[in-house]
């Protein structure tokens, strides 16, 4: 019996979500300054917007954090040579 070609990889059923949970939108909330520890209800939450990233500008972004330290360490090793004037 052979497998159904929809069920056979798994990472194409990953998605983004429109709906957060509240530990998500409390913890969007305090990196916004709108909620604090304590003085504020759990219940009501204000709304907030989801975050949408794409799978390959995330996978970009993880790939420039990676080569900038390299890039940093070779760019101060070799210096450019002056070129002579020509008369």
């Amino acid at each position: 019996m052979s497998l159904h070609k929809s069920l056979k990889q798994k990472n194409l059923l990953v998605r983004q979500r429109n709906v957060l949970t509240r530990a998500e939108r409390i913890e969007r909330l305090e990196e916004d300054d709108r909620w604090e520890e304590g003085e504020d209800s759990v219940f009501g939450l204000p709304k907030v917007k989801p975050r949408f990233i794409s799978i390959a500008a995330a996978h970009a972004l993880e790939e420039e954090e990676e080569e900038e330290p390299e890039a940093a360490e070779t760019e101060g090793e070799a210096e450019p040579e002056p070129r002579a004037q020509q008369p």
